[in-house]
C-alpha cells in the first residue's frame, strides 16, 4: 500500500458525502470524538503495519516512505493521524529499538491485529522533564510494583498496550528511569484508576487519558532493555520520532496553503480578487517557501536514519525544533490572509481553524522545542572544534531525494556526540561548484560565512553555557544551527536534484531561512520580488490543477 493509494481511499475532501471529508471530520471535532468511518478505513488499509518492521510481518523499511503515508493522513486531519496510529509509533518504537524478540513480537501482534499501544510517558508535573518522572516501579521478587501517575496519554484507555516510563532508582544521573512493555488485561483492575479524560482545545477527537497506579504488579519480562536504560532507549527512539515528525507536518501546512489559495482567488476585494493584491501574494509565496524548506530539510534528515545514523543525535532534534517552529508561523500567517474566516467553525473554510488547533498542539507534544535544544547544546562546542573545520561532506546520496536507501535499522541509532556533520560539510563544495555571481552561488558562500562565525562562537562556549541553564544567546546559537542546517540541506537537495526541482524556485526558499539569520539580505529587491513571483505562481498553478505544494508535485483527489 503507497501514499497515492491512502489518497485515493480518502477521497475528495470537499464531498460532504464523504464519510472522511472535511465536513465529516468537522462533525466529529465539534463532538470531540474520533471520526469512526476514519479509523475503520484506516483498519482497511492496515494502517498499523506501517509501524511495525518487515521482519515482524509489517511494511517498516523506509523512513521516508512511513513519512509520506502518515503525511497524506495528516493533510486530511491531524487528529485523526495522531488518534489513530501515529502515538503507536512513538510507543512500540522504543519495543523495536530495545525490547526482546518475545516483545517485539507481542507488539507485532497487537498492532497488526489492529490494537493499539500507549506511550505512558508524560507526567503533568514534569511535562517533558522525563528525568524527574515520580511514577516509579520498585522491584520484587518477581518483578515489579508500580506506582504513581501518568496523564495526558493518547489513546490510554483505548490501548491493548503501554510502553511506561518509570523512575527504578532514587539515585540521581540518567540511569535512574526504565521502561516496561505492559499489557492492559495483565494488570490488575484494583491496582490501578482510569482518571477522566483530558479536554483540550486542539486535537479534540483524540483520547488523553491518564493512570494512576497503586503498588500495581508488573510481571518481570515486562521490562524493556536493562534497568536504568529507559532514557537511554528513549534517546534512541526519539531520533526516529523526530525525524518523521518534521515530514509528516508538512501534511497539515499542504492543506492550510491550500485552503489560503482558493480563499485569495475565489474574495473580491476592491474590484478584483484578493490574490491580485501584493501583501496577499506575498503571503502565500512565502508560505510556499516554508512549506519547500521543511519538505527538503526533512526528506534529507529522513535519508540520513538509513546513510548517517550516527550523526541523528544532532539531526533529528534540529529537525523537530526548527521545522515546528516554520510551520507554526506559516500558519499564522496564513492566518493574515484568510482573516476572519480562519476562525469560523463552519463554511468551505472552517477546516483552517481545526488544522491550527490541531497542529498547535503537535508541534510540542511527545518532545518540545526547548528540550530538542538542551539535546543540541552539548553537540555544538564538539562540532565546531571537530567536525566544521575538517568539512567533510556527507556523501551525495544523502541529498538525492528518492534514491536507493537500505533498510532502516534502528540498531545503528546511538546516543551521545556525533563524529561529523555531513549535511553542514557540503557547504563547501557546493559554493565551489555554484558560480558566485548567481543567487545560488551567493547563497552559499553567505551560508558558508555563516558557518564559520558560528563555529567561532560554539567553540567559545563553557560548560555551564550547554546545560538547561544556559543563557539566552547559548540557546540562540542552536537555533542559528538548526537555520543553517536546513539551509544546507535544500542546496544539497537541489544541487543533487539538477531539473528535477525548478531552480527558479530556490532562491525564494533559501530567502526564507536565511532572513531567520538576520544581516544584510543576499537577494536584491528586484530579485526577491521575481523570486516571490516564481512562488506564487507556483502555489497557484498547484491549487488548480489538485498537485501537492510539495517536492513531489503529486496529483491528489479533490
Amino acid at each position: 500500500m503507497s501514499a497515492e493509494e491512502l489518497d485515493a481511499l480518502l477521497g475528495d475532501p470537499h464531498d460532504d458525502a464523504n464519510p472522511v471529508g472535511h465536513a465529516a471530520l468537522l462533525a466529529a471535532d465539534e463532538r470531540r470524538e474520533m471520526p469512526a468511518d476514519g479509523e475503520r478505513l484506516l483498519d482497511a488499509y492496515s494502517m498499523n503495519a506501517e509501524f511495525v518492521p518487515a521482519g515482524y510481518g509489517g511494511r517498516l523499511t523506509r523512513a521516508d516512505r512511513l513519512a509520506d503515508v502518515q503525511r497524506t493522513l495528516w493533510r486530511r486531519d491531524p487528529s485523526l493521524g495522531l488518534g489513530h496510529g501515529f502515538s503507536s509509533l512513538l510507543a512500540s518504537v522504543n519495543v523495536w529499538t530495545a525490547g526482546t524478540p518475545e516483545q517485539r513480537k507481542q507488539a507485532a501482534a497487537i498492532l497488526l491485529s489492529g490494537g493499539r499501544i500507549a506511550a505512558a510517558f508524560h507526567e503533568l508535573d514534569h511535562g517533558n522533564d522525563f528525568a524527574h518522572a515520580d511514577c516509579s516501579a520498585a522491584r520484587t521478587d518477581d518483578g515489579w510494583l508500580l506506582t504513581g501517575r501518568k496523564e495526558i496519554v493518547t489513546n490510554l484507555r483505548r490501548a491493548d498496550a503501554m510502553v511506561l516510563f518509570a523512575r527504578t532508582s532514587r539515585a540521581a544521573g540518567s540511569r535512574s528511569h526504565s521502561q516496561f512493555l505492559v499489557t492492559r488485561d495483565e494488570l490488575p483492575a484494583d491496582r490501578i484508576h482510569d482518571l477522566p479524560r483530558f479536554p483540550s482545545s486542539g486535537m479534540r477527537g483524540v483520547q488523553l487519558g491518564g493512570l494512576r497506579f497503586t503498588d500495581c504488579p508488573v510481571p518481570a519480562d515486562a521490562l524493556l532493555g536493562r534497568p536504568g536504560e529507559g532514557m537511554e532507549i528513549a534517546l534512541r527512539s526519539y531520533q526516529l520520532t523526530r525525524s518523521v515528525f518534521p515530514a509528516v507536518i508538512v501534511g497539515p501546512l499542504d492543506s492550510a496553503l491550500r485552503l489560503a489559495v482558493g480563499y485569495a482567488l475565489d474574495r473580491r476585494l476592491y474590484g478584483g480578487a484578493a490574490a491580485d493584491l501584493p501583501y496577499v501574494r506575498a503571503v502565500l509565496a512565502r508560505a510556499q517557501a516554508d512549506l519547500l524548506a521543511v519538505d527538503a530539510f526533512s526528506a534529507v534528515v529522513l535519508r540520513a536514519l538509513h546513510l548517517a545514523p550516527e550523526s541523528m543525535g544532532v539531526y533529528a532534534p534540529a529537525a523537530k525544533y526548527l521545522t515546528s517552529r516554520i510551520v507554526l508561523d506559516a500558519f499564522e500567517d496564513l492566518r493574515s490572509v484568510l482573516g476572519a474566516q480562519s476562525y469560523l467553525r463552519e463554511g468551505r473554510y472552517a477546516m483552517f481553524q481545526k488544522l491550527a488547533r490541531d497542529i498547535a498542539p503537535a508541534t510540542f507534544a511527545h518532545v518540545s522545542r526547548a528540550a530538542c535544544q538542551v539535546t543540541l547544546l552539548p553537540q555544538l562546542p564538539r562540532l565546531a572544534r571537530r567536525s566544521w573545520p575538517a568539512g567533510q561532506a556527507a556523501d551525495p546520496s544523502l541529498f538525492d531525494l528518492g534514491g536507493p536507501l537500505p533498510p532502516l535499522d534502528l540498531g545503528h541509532l546511538v546516543p551521545g556526540v556525533p563524529p561529523g556533520d555531513g549535511v553542514l560539510g557540503a557547504l563547501a563544495g557546493i559554493a565551489g561548484d555554484t558560480p558566485a555571481d548567481t543567487p545560488a552561488g551567493r547563497f552559499a558562500n553567505r551560508l558558508r560565512d555563516e558557518l564559520g562565525r558560528l563555529g567561532e562562537q560554539c567553540a567559545a562556549l563553557s560548560p555551564k553555557d550547554t546545560t538547561i541553564g544556559a543563557p539566552s544567546a547559548a540557546f540562540a546559537l542552536a537555533d542559528r544551527y538548526t537555520v543553517l542546517l536546513a539551509a544546507a540541506a535544500v542546496l544539497g537537495v537541489w544541487h543533487t536534484g539538477g531539473d528535477r526541482h525548478p531552480a527558479a524556485l530556490l532562491p525564494g526558499v533559501l530567502d526564507r531561512l536565511c532572513r531567520r539569520l538576520g544581516g544584510p539580505p543576499v537577494l536584491t529587491e528586484a530579485e526577491r520580488e521575481e523570486a516571490e513571483q516564481h512562488l506564487f505562481d507556483t502555489a497557484v498553478r498547484r491549487y488548480r490543477e489538485s498537485r501537492l505544494f510539495d517536492l513531489s508535485a503529486r496529483h491528489v483527489p479533490g
